[in-house]
């Protein structure tokens, strides 16, 4: 099989695996067990998935991503509050320069605000990163923010359309593909999506 066929086809399954891991988190009878399975079925495809972004060498020392335990403080259902139009584009190494729009902001209780992105090419997509005052710091997370929610890659907790609400579980946070390999070109947090508080769940960093 030709080279680009197979890695096609590998990430394919990748983003297959995905989707039918949060439909499972979404059905999960509580928030913690989805969480629990969440974190399993994410270090199983890390360690073993041929379209994992783990580098061969780390694969061999892999024994799990660094994940906080669950807290259910950190769990939020926030209707998407009207903001001021604004859009950035981000060149990838593989799908040209990848535009967004700003849709709105949610309004996190004691924590502060993310601005909600969408995807403006095909496939739309909600997109919301997160860096906050522990990124980069020893033991900390990942220095160019994580990610919350980016449903065009499956990453999708829930939402009633209805409503204009979303859930915002920062338990979910997980680093980008760019964090376990700088060959990848990942969009990180906006100036919107940077927090000034410490968000110690979700996967962490050393």
């Amino acid at each position: 099989m030709p080279s680009d066929a197979r890695t096609a086809l590998e990430t394919a399954d990748w983003r297959r695996r995905v989707f039918a891991l949060y439909d499972a988190v979404r059905r999960a009878e509580t928030p913690e067990e989805g969480h629990e399975l969440w974190r399993i079925e994410r270090d199983d495809l890390l360690a073993r998935h041929p379209a994992s972004p783990l580098l061969p060498e780390a694969k061999q020392w892999f024994t799990g991503a660094e994940v906080a335990p669950y807290d259910a403080d950190w769990r939020f259902e926030l209707p998407i509050v009207e903001a001021e139009p604004a859009r950035f584009e981000f060149a990838t190494g593989t799908d040209g320069v990848v535009p967004f729009e700003r849709l709105g902001v949610v309004e996190i209780p004691g924590v502060g605000t993310l601005d909600v992105w969408r995807l403006t090419t095909y496939g739309g997509g909600l997109f919301i990163p997160v860096r906050d005052a522990l990124a980069g710091a020893p033991g900390g997370t990942y220095g160019g923010g994580r990610y919350l929610i980016d449903t065009i890659k499956g990453a999708d907790l829930g939402a009633d359309a209805a409503a204009s609400r979303i859930v915002v579980d920062f338990n979910f946070a997980y680093n980008p593909s760019c964090a376990y390999d700088p060959a990848w070109a990942c969009p990180l947090a906006q100036p919107g999506n940077v927090l000034r508080v410490d968000v110690p769940v979700g996967e962490l960093y050393s």
